[in-house]
């Protein structure tokens, strides 16, 4: 049976039972052993470095905004935890299936929008006409500016899952090789292995900083509108 490399993006079962469900054990295990009421280091680390990202991410937001720090780093860390999950064993990545990415794309730039046309829907719509645009191109210019409103989802979308699926693919290339390359020529297969734990660091930072970039977007987009 030949199977093809996009086999990794399906759900792997174990007698009917999805092993994702078995691999998302183990985050949740090392989030929940540190009571909240006992400071350690792992719990320092982690607030330290929660307080660090969302003082990065809200920099550029107006005060206004601020509130809506915790709907954000929600957002980050449960992309981060997705992202990384598929680097796991016998588990795949949730966040190489558009529809995943477009159900957390859509409804969130959605939240943008409808915040600025509910707290200045003058300057919301004036985003779609620049000031001093000529008048014959008024229409035109309108209807490019609302193509690249409505666009914005799915660039967060095809992004995320571009890069996601890209770096995968490129794991599963490099692993192939050196299986088949063992036997016959063990020194190039030494080198490809150690090419594919590079692979695999690079996948681990690009999971986190497509996260990132992600949720980033998103800030600038409310920043528009606040």
């Amino acid at each position: 049976m030949t199977l093809s490399f996009f086999d990794q993006f399906n759900i792997p079962n174990l007698l009917g039972i999805p092993l994702t469900t078995l691999a998302m054990t183990l985050p949740l295990i090392l989030c929940f052993t540190t009571s909240r009421l006992i400071q350690n280091r792992y719990s320092a680390i982690q607030s330290s470095l929660i307080f660090i990202m969302a003082k990065q991410m809200m920099l550029p937001i107006n005060p206004k905004g601020h509130k809506w720090t915790s709907t954000l780093m929600a957002l980050l860390l449960l992309l981060i935890f997705l992202n990384t999950l598929g680097l796991l064993p016998y588990t795949f990545t949730p966040t190489t299936q558009l529809s995943m990415n477009m159900a957390l794309a859509l409804p969130t730039w959605l939240m943008t929008v409808l915040t600025g046309l509910r707290n200045q829907p003058t300057v919301t719509l004036g985003h779609l006409l620049p000031e001093g645009t000529p008048t014959p191109l008024t229409p035109m210019l309108i209807l490019i500016e609302t193509t690249s409103l409505f666009i914005r989802p799915i660039a967060l979308g095809v992004r995320l899952t571009a890069n996601l699926t890209a770096g995968h693919l490129l794991i599963q290339l490099t692993s192939t090789a050196v299986i088949y390359m063992i036997n016959t020529m063990t020194m190039t297969a030494t080198l490809t292995f150690i090419i594919l734990i590079l692979l695999t660091c690079l996948e681990m930072a690009v999971a986190l900083i497509q996260a990132y970039v992600f949720v980033l977007l998103l800030t600038l987009y409310l920043q528009e509108n606040i």
